[in-house]
C-alpha cells in the first residue's frame, strides 16, 4: 500500500465564472482541468442520480481548489462568513508581498475585504481577512521572513 498524499480542497459555488474571476485573475490561481459531472457520481456526493455540476480545478503553489458549481440539486446553505471557531474549514490562506495591492486585487475582482480584521504584527507580518462571491474566508497575509 501506498502513502495517501493529498489531491484537492473542493469548494462549492454559487457561479464558476465568478469564482475563477477572484482565484484566477484576483489571487493568481491557474485553470486546470474542468469536468461535467453526473451519475455515477452521485453515490460518492451522497446526492441524488438526477445531479449536474462543473467541476473546474485551480492550482497555486502545489495546492489545488475544485470549484464545484451545481446546476442540480440547487446549492444550499448560506453564502457568507462562517466563525473562526465553527468547526470545519474556517479558512484558506494565501501570502502576498504586499497587503494594499492584494486587497485592490480581491475587490476588483468580485471578494469583500473585512479591514476591520486588520492586523499589523510588527516584525511578524501583516494579516487581513477577505471573503469570495460565496462568502469563503481567505487570509491575505505578508511576512517578514
Amino acid at each position: 500500500m501506498t502513502t495517501p498524499t493529498f489531491s484537492h480542497v473542493g469548494l462549492c459555488v454559487t457561479d464558476i465564472t465568478q469564482s475563477l474571476d477572484f482565484y484566477v485573475g484576483g489571487l493568481g490561481f491557474e485553470l486546470g482541468q474542468k469536468f461535467e459531472v453526473g451519475a455515477p457520481f452521485h453515490i460518492v456526493m451522497e446526492l441524488p442520480d438526477t445531479i449536474q455540476l462543473k467541476s473546474q480545478f485551480i492550482q497555486k503553489d502545489g495546492v489545488q481548489l475544485e470549484l464545484l458549481e451545481y446546476a442540480a440539486p440547487e446549492t444550499t446553505g448560506p453564502a457568507e462568513r462562517r466563525p473562526m471557531n465553527q468547526l470545519g474549514l474556517t479558512h484558506l490562506s494565501v501570502r502576498v508581498g504586499a497587503i494594499e495591492p492584494a486587497i485592490e486585487r480581491v475587490l476588483a475582482h468580485g471578494g469583500t475585504v473585512h479591514r476591520h480584521t486588520y492586523v499589523d504584527a510588527g516584525p511578524g507580518g501583516e494579516f487581513i481577512y477577505c471573503t469570495d462571491p460565496d462568502g469563503i474566508r481567505v487570509e491575505l497575509m505578508r511576512l517578514n521572513a
